[in-house]
């Protein structure tokens, strides 16, 4: 893709890079750049070259949310509540937080609204020392619209979500990560190389176990114990009949490192 696409890929190494790409705009996301995340999930969801996958911005900020300026030209066309954006980040949100691949957020700077929530559904999130996260919703009056209020209490308990969501703080990252927003803080110039490094070891690993591992945490929280543990032995004996299954064994017997494939 050209260097003015409002999203730019790369995949090496079995790492899928996708990178916000509208730095004038902070990397807000209009709804032509949701469905171009959305399509882009799609295809690399079913890439086998695709073994992980990273979203990164270029430039300052990571994602400043909805994009507004779509937003007032939707409320001046008496459109806001139609014109779809809604509709379009759910299904993305959704895509993101349901993709076989295990996925990374490499947090480059702030993200806001959206642009946080998108981080949410990512699998493990990495930011940068100089990344902010703002909730944005009600400094414009407005409640949670894209995921927030879903993953919040699950990552950070209920009373630091309400903190954030109501009093629409600014948190750095050192807090994010006390708070468990985040998983690791790394100095900026190392998010790049550090992302590689763990978004390789991913790729490299058993990427058919990772799958069944998403279902089922993902799936879990509405299950009893007896119900999970029906699930796990399920998951567990697809797990046993794959080719990586087979090769983990293999390569236990023959005391040396698996080859994985994802399948």
């Amino acid at each position: 893709m050209t260097a003015e696409s409002p999203v730019l890929t790369h995949v090496e190494a079995g790492v899928a890079w996708i990178t916000l790409n509208r730095g004038p705009q902070r990397n807000a996301l209009d709804i032509p750049t949701l469905e171009h995340l959305h399509a882009l999930l799609d295809a690399f969801n079913t890439d086998v070259a695709a073994r992980a996958v990273v979203l990164t911005g270029n430039g300052r900020s990571f994602c400043a949310g909805a994009d507004l300026a779509e937003w007032a030209d939707a409320e001046a066309r008496g459109a806001l509540e139609t014109y779809g954006w809604t509709e379009t980040a759910h299904a993305l949100m959704t895509r993101l937080h349901t993709l076989d691949k295990p996925t990374i957020a490499a947090i480059n700077g702030t993200a806001v609204g959206a642009g946080m929530d998108l981080t949410l559904c990512c699998d493990l999130r990495i930011a940068a020392q100089s990344a902010r996260f703002k909730a944005g919703y009600t400094r414009m009056a407005y409640s949670p619209d894209a995921g927030a209020s879903w993953h919040l209490p699950r990552l950070i308990g209920s009373e630091q979500a309400k903190r954030l969501l109501f009093l629409d703080e600014l948190w750095s990252a050192e807090r994010a990560l006390a708070a468990g927003l985040v998983g690791e803080v790394v100095a900026d110039d190392q998010l790049n190389a550090y992302t590689t490094e763990l978004a390789t070891r991913l790729a490299n690993g058993p990427t058919f176990a990772f799958a069944q591992t998403k279902t089922l945490l993902r799936e879990g929280a509405g299950r009893s114990l007896p119900e999970q543990l029906q699930a796990e032995r399920a998951a567990g004996l697809l797990c046993g009949r794959s080719a990586d299954g087979a090769e983990a064994l293999r390569a236990s017997v023959e005391k040396r490192l698996p080859t994985f494939y994802g399948q």
